[in-house]
């Protein structure tokens, strides 16, 4: 072969090669672009020819325990543009701004849009409006409902619902913002559809385009074990505190003690969430007020923290019913010196007797007698110290300080309920788990998760798809124990300091409680208490716990028995009777449903009225410390009540004081002799307004039910005795505004 034809063929094989090489590069090019880019690449390609509309789900309805609906969702039309679709922006927008109340320019300039394909132009229209804009018949103008939230109680149980609120970006529907709205989300919200349409690649809508309807999933229905009836019964009696005592907060629970199910839970300040307080300046003061503080509050417990205490000391046998103790007025510990509440101290008494009067140096020589390792351990099995488990998120666990760093003054004081800081929910719990049989059970809000569904003949039904039952966390105490701690924690309630917790006919147990604040340096903060009472009933069978904190309340007299009790009662007597417990009127119960007029002691000493008031069958409270007359009382004398009524005692150890004003009253002119000043009863129920009236001698004239909004003659007016008072209430809903401590001393009581 020539050395041409050598060259040529080099030449060919060269050639050959390179369209080889070629050749694959573009199978390969090809095949990454089918097998990497292809599935963005249809995607893109999908977008160019078609366009869509979020079509939203319904949002689940919350409801109670008997199907009453707490929280459901209506829908309102909002309205949105294709740019693309629209020829003269500037004249859409001087047709539908004036309508929609917008800015006709930006409107235009919205419309006018290159970038976007799909504006919104206004949300949550409601339909009159949206059916104006649909009669100009604008092509490009598109309309789709939105899901809206609605409460029909208002602030009833608001901060267990919690709230909802839009987001930012279509497509999403509603978002859930604390309470069960946040903690149930991704149940409540279901899943967005679509409307998806054929258009060109300028977006304008082809000519025989079909419409493609992906429908929505609707989102599941909740069933609480919040009974709405017992919420009201309790939002009720925190209204009455609210109005007598102007409290900072104010902390209630309700539970079935025996299976952890919440019927009531409830905090003030509340809120609305149709109209959640999105417009607070600083977000963290927003947050503290729609913040579950029931779960989410540390605070210190006080004497109901003594329950736990006597409790685990009861399982331990380190006491008995008939344990002999000393109260001097104090107990040394490590050198400190720990004041009883009572000056001068009990003296003897029993075990059960030192429940009755919550005497803190008996409670102090339990928890040492208990030791370090043992009290720790009875936290740890209370549930202390770690969060319930309940379906609120961010729940708090409390503050107890390491067992390391405790020594037998801190356990002392913890003995006691100083020292410790609980959720209010956690202290319920563990109360429950001392009556119940000694089971500590894990609380809960939510029963049960529905399906909506559509039957045979078209109508919408529920399909259960979960089902939450009790769950019964450990075993604390024994049932001897608790059935013991049911019997010592009625006696507190027929022959203790929680007296004014009494229901005739109703076996009711319960715990006092006035827990002292402290500031900068451990150093106790005057005059700032929190005042509660832990109650159940009935104490031989247990149906129903209330719990009632008031923090701060603005009163002279801050005892826990005054200040919550008589609230809780209302509760538990309401609640009995709502549950159609029946009450049992034995030979006991009878004698104490006598009722006796009120003797007046005013002007006496404390030791004076203390026996006269004895000896009618009365009890009595007040400061014991100094040289002390009784300048007010309450209720006034003459004012009949039942035997065993705890009578208010306000003193002063100026003896010659010749007026006395009653707490947060202003100076007035004394009215004449005979004559009676009118208290002011407006915010009051009806129940709580007759008995303010009796107990200043007056009588009460009803006008409507509910909470009083007026008052004929008005407050401050002075009247002869035996005056009616013209009282006119209204339902809520209607428009209806709603002794000498030392540094060492804790509770009250």
């Amino acid at each position: 072969m020539t050395a041409a034809g050598v060259t040529n063929r080099k030449r060919l094989l060269v050639l050959l090669l390179g369209f080889t090489l070629i050749f694959i590069a573009l199978i390969g090019r090809v095949g990454y672009i089918q097998l990497v880019w292809g599935v963005d690449l249809q995607k893109r390609a999908v977008d160019q020819w078609t366009r869509d509309l979020d079509v939203f789900p319904r949002r689940g309805s919350i409801k109670d325990r008997n199907g009453k609906i707490l929280a459901q969702s209506a829908t309102s039309e909002s309205i949105a543009a294709r740019p693309s679709q629209i020829t003269d922006p500037a004249k859409v927008a001087s047709m539908i701004a004036p309508i929609l109340d917008l800015d006709e320019q930006e409107l235009a300039k919205k419309l006018s849009s290159t970038s976007n394909t799909y504006v919104w132009i206004k949300r949550q229209v409601d339909r009159k409006t949206a059916n104006e804009i649909r009669a100009l018949n604008i092509k490009g103008i598109d309309f789709t409902e939105e899901p809206k939230r609605y409460y029909p109680n208002g602030s009833l149980a608001s901060h267990v619902l919690g709230f909802t609120m839009k987001y930012a970006e279509p497509g999403e529907g509603l978002k859930g913002q604390e309470g069960l709205e946040l903690y149930y989300d991704k149940y409540l919200k279901g899943f967005t559809g679509k409307l998806i349409m054929e258009t060109d690649v300028a977006g304008r809508e082809m000519p025989y385009n079909v419409d493609r309807y992906i429908p929505p999933v609707n989102g599941l229905n909740i069933v609480l074990t919040i009974d709405q009836v017992i919420q009201y019964f309790t939002e009720r009696e925190i209204n009455n505190i609210v109005a007598k005592y102007n409290p900072k907060k104010v902390y209630a629970v309700v539970m079935e003690p025996n299976t952890g199910e919440v019927l009531a839970m409830a905090n003030w300040p509340n809120f609305d969430p149709n109209q959640p307080p999105r417009d607070i300046g600083d977000f963290e003061e927003m947050q503290q007020l729609v913040k579950n503080f029931t779960c989410k509050d540390n605070i210190d417990p006080g004497s109901t923290f003594k329950v736990i205490t006597a409790a685990a000391a009861l399982e331990e046998k380190i006491a008995g019913l008939n344990s002999s103790f000393n109260c001097p007025g104090y107990k040394m510990v490590d050198g400190q010196r720990i004041s009883c509440w009572r000056a001068g101290g009990h003296g003897h008494e029993s075990f059960a007797e030192g429940v009755q009067n919550s005497c803190n140096p008996v409670f102090m020589e339990l928890a040492l007698r208990l030791g370090k390792d043992k009290f720790y351990s009875y936290l740890e099995q209370f549930g202390f110290g770690q969060p319930t488990g309940i379906d609120v998120v961010g729940e708090e666990k409390g503050i107890i300080m390491s067992k390391e760093t405790a020594k037998n003054v801190d356990l002392a004081r913890m003995g006691f309920g100083q020292a410790i800081s609980v959720t209010p929910l956690q202290l319920i719990t563990a109360a429950s788990a001392v009556i119940n049989g000694g089971n500590l059970m894990k609380p809960y809000l939510v029963k049960e998760l529905r399906e909506p569904v559509i039957d045979e003949n078209g109508q919408e039904t529920e399909r259960v798809v979960k089902t939450i039952s009790p769950q019964r966390i450990r075993q604390v105490i024994s049932a001897e124990t608790s059935s013991i701690m049911r019997e010592v924690l009625e006696s507190v309630v027929t022959d203790g300091s929680g007296r004014n917790a009494y229901i005739p006919g109703y076996r009711v147990g319960g715990k006092t409680g006035t827990a002292q604040k402290y500031g900068p340096g451990g150093k106790i903060i005057p005059n700032k208490n929190i005042s509660s009472f832990l109650g159940f009933a009935p104490a031989d069978n247990p149906r129903v716990i209330v719990l009632i904190m008031v923090d701060e309340p603005q009163t002279s007299v801050t005892f826990g028995s005054i200040i919550a009790a008589p609230y809780v009662k209302q509760i538990l007597e309401d609640t009995l009777k709502y549950m159609n417990v029946e009450p049992v009127f034995d030979e006991e119960t009878k004698k104490n449903m006598e009722e006796v007029d009120v003797p007046d002691v005013i002007g006496m000493d404390l030791a004076e009225a203390s026996r006269v008031l004895k000896e009618a069958g009365l009890d009595y409270l007040a400061e014991e410390s100094g040289t002390v007359v009784v300048v007010d009382q309450m209720p006034k004398p003459g004012a009949s009540v039942l035997t065993n009524t705890t009578v208010l005692l306000y003193m002063s150890s100026e003896s010659d004081d010749e007026t006395a004003e009653m707490p947060g009253q202003e100076s007035a002119e004394p009215p004449a002799e005979g004559m009676i000043v009118v208290p002011d009863v407006v915010g009051k129920s009806i129940r709580e307004a007759n008995n303010i009236l009796i107990s200043q001698g007056l009588r009460l004239k009803i006008e409507g039910s509910g909470i009083a909004v007026s008052q004929e003659p008005e407050a401050g007016t002075h009247v002869e005795a035996d005056t009616e008072v013209i009282v006119r209430f209204r339902l809520p809903g209607n428009n209806v505004q709603n002794g000498d401590k030392n540094e060492e001393q804790d509770d009250a009581e």
